[in-house]
């Protein structure tokens, strides 16, 4: 995952482990989500070319470049 751009136009590289496409997603087709561990904290998307909805995890820096290229986050929270 990488991302170019301004802050209003950040494009995100991408790809399925599916279909093994590469493509390029705006920050709106991506969603981020944000738990307790890394177990937990994941970043999602659905694939354009073969449709497949793409999950995966995201460690601190993709966090970082996810939330500053203004990627929807959601915060997991724990229920104990």
């Amino acid at each position: 995952m990488t991302a170019r751009g301004s802050a209003t136009s950040v494009i995100f590289k991408a790809a399925c482990p599916q279909c093994r496409g590469r493509f390029e997603l705006a920050a709106g087709a991506l969603r981020l989500a944000i738990g307790a561990s890394h177990r937990t904290t994941f970043y999602s998307f659905t694939c354009p070319d073969c449709g497949t909805a793409v999950r995966k995890p995201a460690g601190e820096r993709i966090v970082e470049l996810l939330t500053g290229g203004g990627v929807r986050t959601l915060r997991l929270h724990s229920t104990v």
